[in-house]
């Protein structure tokens, strides 16, 4: 058991730092505020290599895993940059790609994604369905050699910065007549998607969408893999690295948090001449939340671990279990954060509260506490499915 990172992991998370502190929070919040992205950013980002970690190398990628990955996203949101589109550009769609994805397909989108000059993002929550694929209700059926696509999704990241959407349907299996998950590789410009943007209650650069796609007309090599036998592989191959990468943007979150808070407590006197942080009241709190973030950094640490020994069963379970404690001392240190500056901690100035909806969601997306709790008790505690 060793939880050290390699040389190169350690490298790697050093300049992710420097990049990170560069840019900001104040970068951050000034382009959220203005309703732009933060371009500039994954440009050098990619640039530097840092977005295709987990890209094979003869793909224009740095040949690592998922574990390097959680590095970038932890380090950028610990800088108080939080990119969500590095979950699900590079760790979910560079990753169904990669490993069910046909060679055309590998050698068409993923050196686009390893240097940040394509994004492609992930559609399979819908209206009706949330994320159970058994009930999702976007088809995909055959016309000649075409693929027709109609559905709806919800809460889309990023659409109106990506080049692609890989888009989970339904496909009717011809031997058995029953639907089937397929993925499919979307052009966000096709002909019949439309896109309209969802007015949400947290500040983030990274828009989200509701999608209609009607009659989507695709050629047959828009389909994920050789055949629909690659659908449901793929759909879980893309699962596992989204708990992790979002687990450890949580965590990175609630590091930057923490150090604001814990820098502004160490000078703050009111009292005496003493520093707020140095009662109990004050520092108690901030470091409780501090040892659930080193927890869920933990967890997260196994999850990337077991997945990238190809242990997908083992990480399941971790991955999940990361991705709830990373969510919960998230949000308990940006909270926390705030009360500890009090006033100021709500402006801002002091960059906590700016936090606060992103946080929030991290408890629900892109799978709620609840749901994961269902998973540890079936899987875990062998109690029956309660749903």
């Amino acid at each position: 058991m060793n939880f050290d990172l390699t040389e190169e992991q350690d490298q790697l998370r050093d300049a992710v730092r420097a990049l990170g502190r560069r840019y900001g929070h104040d970068y951050f919040v000034r382009k959220a505020k203005a309703g732009e992205h933060t371009t500039e950013l994954w440009h050098e980002a990619g640039r530097l290599g840092y977005l295709g970690v987990n890209i094979p190398t003869e793909y224009g990628g740095g040949g690592g895993g998922i574990t390097e990955l959680a590095l970038v996203c932890e380090e950028l949101a610990a800088a108080g940059c939080p990119l969500l589109l590095l979950v699900v550009s590079p760790a979910i769609a560079a990753t169904v790609i990669t490993k069910h994805g046909t060679e055309a397909q590998r050698k068409r989108h993923l050196p686009g994604l390893a240097d940040g000059s394509q994004k492609i993002v992930f559609a399979i929550t819908e209206p009706d369905a949330g994320s159970n694929f058994h009930r999702l209700g976007t088809v995909a059926r055959r016309d000649g050699d075409d693929w027709l696509l109609t559905g709806r999704k919800v809460y889309i990241s990023g659409v109106d910065e990506a080049d692609h959407v890989l888009v989970v349907a339904r496909t009717e299996d011809s031997s058995t007549g029953k639907l089937k998950p397929a993925l499919f590789i979307v052009p966000t410009d096709a002909p019949g998607l439309e896109k309209s943007k969802l007015d949400m209650e947290i500040l983030s650069p990274e828009n989200q969408f509701l999608l209609f796609l009607d009659d989507v007309r695709l050629p047959a090599d828009a389909l994920v893999g050789e055949s629909l036998d690659a659908g449901l592989p793929a759909l879980f191959a893309g699962l596992n690295p989204e708990r992790i990468t979002v687990a450890a943007m949580g965590a990175g979150t609630g590091r930057y948090a923490i150090e604001k808070a814990s820098d502004y407590t160490a000078t703050r006197k009111v009292w005496g001449g003493r520093s707020i942080g140095s009662h109990q009241g004050v520092a108690h709190p901030l470091a409780h939340a501090a040892v659930q973030v080193e927890l869920a950094r933990l967890m997260i640490h196994k999850a990337a671990t077991l997945y990238d020994a190809g242990r997908d069963l083992e990480a399941g379970v971790s991955g999940n279990m990361a991705k709830y404690a990373a969510g919960e001392a998230a949000a308990l240190a940006v909270d926390t954060a705030v009360q500890a500056l009090g006033g100021a901690g709500m402006t801002t100035e002091y960059g906590v509260a700016t936090l606060l909806g992103a946080v929030r969601a991290g408890r629900i997306a892109p799978v709620s506490r609840e749901m994961i709790l269902n998973f540890v008790a079936q899987h875990v505690l062998g109690q029956d499915k309660s749903y």
